[in-house]
């Protein structure tokens, strides 16, 4: 509790100041679980965009983005022409190029996609728009077609 008899030191800086550095303190140089970045709509980029966290997109892009460890959301605003590499990827936005999902792609309902599409799991909603072709092949099943005279599951060779 403060005392009128304590003499009060003037700030020499703004009290957001150390706000600010103690948020930086606070992260470290690691990334926070559940951060994600965001581009904005007024953001254009040309070349490829890799990140180590989640993204939202709702910036222009032209080139390949390889997020594969993480999600990414093309927002309402977002308007790319490349290929993109996800773990999850939600498309609102439009998208020109191919799609690869880890483990699932969504396309929302304001979403658009002209590309083939590559993931174990997708989801086209109700008035989503779609040009292209669709994989579904599990990555199971794409390694074994490489190996060679492997006997079908409970079928023993002789």
């Amino acid at each position: 509790m403060w005392k009128k008899s304590e003499p009060v030191e003037p700030r020499s800086q703004p009290a957001a100041e150390p706000q600010v550095q103690a948020s930086f303190a606070q992260r470290g140089s690691g990334i926070q679980a559940g951060s994600r970045a965001t581009i904005g709509p007024t953001v254009s980029i040309k070349g490829d965009l890799t990140s180590e966290e989640d993204l939202l997109m709702e910036g222009r892009l032209e080139g390949k983005i390889e997020i594969r460890q993480h999600s990414i959301t093309i927002g309402k605003r977002g308007q790319i022409k490349a290929d993109i590499y996800g773990k999850v990827i939600t498309v609102e936005g439009k998208v020109d190029g191919n799609l690869y999902g880890e483990e699932q792609l969504i396309v929302r309902q304001s979403g658009t996609v002209r590309g083939n599409i590559v993931a174990p799991r997708v989801v086209l909603e109700d008035g989503s728009n779609f040009k292209g072709s669709i994989d579904m092949s599990p990555k199971e099943k794409a390694a074994d077609a490489t190996v060679p005279n492997k006997p079908p599951v409970g079928i023993k060779s002789t």
